[in-house]
């Protein structure tokens, strides 16, 4: 990434850039704002990925915190979309490690989707679909791509994730850290880490298929707050290429190691 300071420029954004009294002369500020620039990009250009994802785990909490989480409760409100962008309540349950039961409300009726770590089910009355109804093969393998209730980046090595860093890029005027995480099962994902915070900022998904043609999907992580020692995303938002606007979920409530059933 090329920075400059163009004192050219009649309107320098550097303080005094304007003055030529010789107390401060433009050139100097210019240089000095600019070393101070490059030097900052070129620390960080050298973080590894070791470095990266252990400033990574201690910005969430720490690994010791999140190795004692065993199971996860999240609920709140999602957007359905359709016309009217339906809003509806959800509860999220994880339990490691790779077990999840989502549970939406519409209606007053439940929606209800589980998965063991092997196999899944779906529960729709909503739909006219009274009988539980197995995941489809495609499901299933979305499922079982599914990160665990800590992430990807917390003990990658243990959970088969081989993570590279890709390069520095901008996400949304911010210096991230681009990350590519490939999964024991072959699937391959983009991760974005921001470079000040150490929080990640956004992850690409299973592109959707629409008029006949992919279209890629990322999901923002936003509004961070601190649970039980827990740094958690309490808003995701997700956006489809050439699809207008965005479907939000957003965390209300979260309760760390309750007991919940296999």
């Amino acid at each position: 990434m090329r920075l400059e300071c163009d004192c050219r420029r009649p309107r320098c954004g550097v303080p005094g850039a304007g003055r030529v009294d010789g107390r401060q002369p433009v050139l100097w500020r210019c240089a000095a704002v600019s070393a101070v620039l490059a030097a900052s990009a070129a620390y960080a250009a050298d973080l590894t990925v070791a470095q990266i994802t252990e400033k990574n785990g201690a910005a969430r909490g720490g690994l010791a915190s999140w190795r004692a989480v065993k199971t996860l409760v999240m609920s709140g409100d999602m957007d359905a979309g359709g016309k009217s962008n339906v809003t509806l309540p959800y509860t999220m349950s994880l339990k490691r490690p790779n077990m999840s039961r989502l549970e939406i409300r519409f209606e007053n009726q439940p929606s209800i989707q589980t998965f063991d770590g092997t196999q899944g089910w779906k529960y729709r009355p909503f739909m006219g679909r009274p009988d539980p109804e197995p995941l489809t093969a495609d499901e299933l393998k979305v499922m079982a791509a599914s990160d665990e209730l800590d992430g990807a980046l917390i003990d990658a090595d243990r959970k088969g994730i081989k993570v590279e860093l890709v390069g520095t890029e901008k996400v949304e005027g911010k210096n991230n850290y681009h990350l590519r995480l490939t999964k024991a099962g072959g699937v391959v994902r983009n991760l974005w880490v921001d470079a000040t915070t150490f929080l990640e900022t956004k992850i690409d998904g299973e592109p959707r298929k629409l008029d006949g043609h992919p279209h890629k999907v990322e999901t923002y992580y936003r509004d961070y707050k601190t649970e039980s020692g827990l740094n958690i995303p309490h808003t995701l938002e997700t956006v489809a290429e050439g699809v207008k606007g965005s479907r939000k979920i957003t965390v209300k409530t979260v309760s760390v190691n309750p007991k919940l059933d296999d």
